[in-house]
């Protein structure tokens, strides 16, 4: 028998990366699995690889949430864990950003986290269990320049998870993930091809390797199984370490300026 036998999961942002790790995850250990992502086809295809469900939604908004968790709670009978993964990011000074950038990642990255936690909550309360893992990182517990947004809110996801675990215990266990640099497709471009920081990100890190997704996933179903059934309101660092050093995107804003520099000189 899995860890997670007869569990029903949502799996926000679940088309790839960590997500997709996380939902394989999750169906090897005997949940059912919907996914929820604004890229439809890529959904449908990590769900059809787990003979799960596929749902095409923004977790910005509210109204494609709730119809979408309606729909999934009657596909699968119900719903007893949910993973707020879903987020974006990007890399730009504050002086540059444009109000509508600075919104939009705040509402896919911590709106979308109150926007599952509402939508669910209720079921959840109604079948006597719950358990919820949200996506915070470590940007959240320690930002760097360059990630305003992103590191609000993902700092504010940390809070919102405190919060939640007060007013739904007994019955809803939640709990927050902080990765570190995971090898996934939104941090491919940033290890890849900005010169030197693959190497200035293992120089962070005393494990000595970027984590890959895989590796959130196991700390995911570990927080969602019965193993942790005394854990709740916590935030859990995968890192390998990093943040025993700072964080590894300190300098990169300065990094990108003096690449673009560069580029228009020559």
């Amino acid at each position: 028998m899995g860890l997670l036998e007869g569990h029903r999961a949502i799996v926000t942002g679940g088309a790839s990366g960590m997500g997709a790790a996380t939902a394989r995850r999750m169906a090897e250990e005997g949940a059912s699995v919907a996914i929820f992502d604004q890229h439809g086809d890529a959904a449908a295809r990590v769900a059809g690889e787990l003979g799960g469900h596929a749902f095409e939604v923004d977790v910005g908004d509210w109204g494609q949430v709730t119809d979408a968790v309606t729909e999934a709670e009657r596909a699968m009978g119900g719903v007893s864990i949910l993973h707020n993964n879903a987020g974006i990011s990007t890399s730009e000074g504050l002086e540059a950003m444009e109000p509508a950038t600075f919104r939009r990642i705040v509402d896919v990255n911590l709106l979308g986290v109150f926007h599952g936690i509402k939508a669910v909550a209720p079921i959840m309360l109604a079948s006597g269990d719950g358990r919820i893992v949200n996506t915070a990182s470590i940007s959240g517990v320690r930002p760097s320049d360059g990630e305003g947004p992103y590191a609000a809110a993902k700092a504010g996801v940390i809070a919102l998870t405190a919060t939640a675990a007060l007013e739904y215990g007994p019955t809803i266990r939640v709990n927050a993930v902080s990765p570190g640099t995971i090898h996934t497709p939104m941090t491919h471009d940033f290890l890849t091809l900005i010169p030197g920081m693959r190497d200035h990100q293992l120089g962070k890190i005393p494990l000595g390797r970027i984590g890959e997704p895989g590796e959130v996933a196991d700390v995911v179903v570990l927080l969602c199984s019965d193993l942790t059934r005394y854990v709740t309101g916590q935030n859990l660092v995968i890192d390998g370490g990093m943040l025993l050093h700072g964080a590894g995107s300190d300098g990169l804003l300065f990094r990108i300026r003096e690449l673009l520099g560069q580029s228009k000189r020559s």
